[in-house]
């Protein structure tokens, strides 16, 4: 049995979930998330709880019963708190600022970098170093944060570059003058 994949899901207070063949819909204060769940896997809410059975004991098969229960449990929390996801820009020049759902990255190139933030995603910068990005679909957050660091990935000399909060770079020793 998936250690993962047998653990029930709480359905929060204010978060409707409903099980149609194998379409699973969540509606809570946040928004409405659906996803087609495997035909392997057998989806059923029960006593407040979700619950992710299997079919068989092959390999595959476990690792969808784990899988479909971590995407389920992201959908219940995204719909019920949200997920966000905090960047740091460091640099000296180096700024971020959003205007109308766009953020507008200056991080060293000849031109402003412009990233529209996909459907159901906030951003904010509360400083021109930090950007906060809010959402539900902790996939799509993930994937958009990715987008955005791709833009100047932190560089191992002087640490420059969009990175997570609390991501640690390692520094690497710059080069020394020839030694006689």
């Amino acid at each position: 049995m998936s250690r993962i994949g047998k653990l029930p899901i709480a359905i929060p207070a204010g978060v409707d979930v409903n099980v149609d063949g194998r379409l699973v819909t969540v509606k809570g204060p946040k928004g409405e998330m659906s996803r087609t769940v495997r035909p392997e896997v057998t989806v059923k809410v029960e006593d407040g709880n979700i619950l992710v059975t299997r079919d068989s004991d092959e390999a595959h098969v476990r690792s969808y019963h784990g899988l479909t229960r971590a995407l389920l449990a992201n959908m219940v929390t995204g719909v019920s708190t949200g997920f966000e996801r905090k960047l740091t820009v460091i640099g000296v020049g180096y700024r971020a600022a959003v205007q109308n759902n766009v953020l507008s990255l200056n991080v060293g190139k000849s031109h402003p970098v412009e990233l529209p933030a996909p459907e159901g995603v906030q951003i904010e910068c509360p400083q021109p170093t930090q950007i906060v990005i809010t959402g539900p679909d902790k996939e799509v957050l993930g994937g958009f944060a990715a987008k955005i660091r791709a833009q100047r990935p932190p560089e191992p000399y002087k640490g420059k570059g969009i990175r997570y909060e609390g991501e640690y770079v390692a520094k690497k020793a710059g080069k020394t003058g020839a030694k006689k």
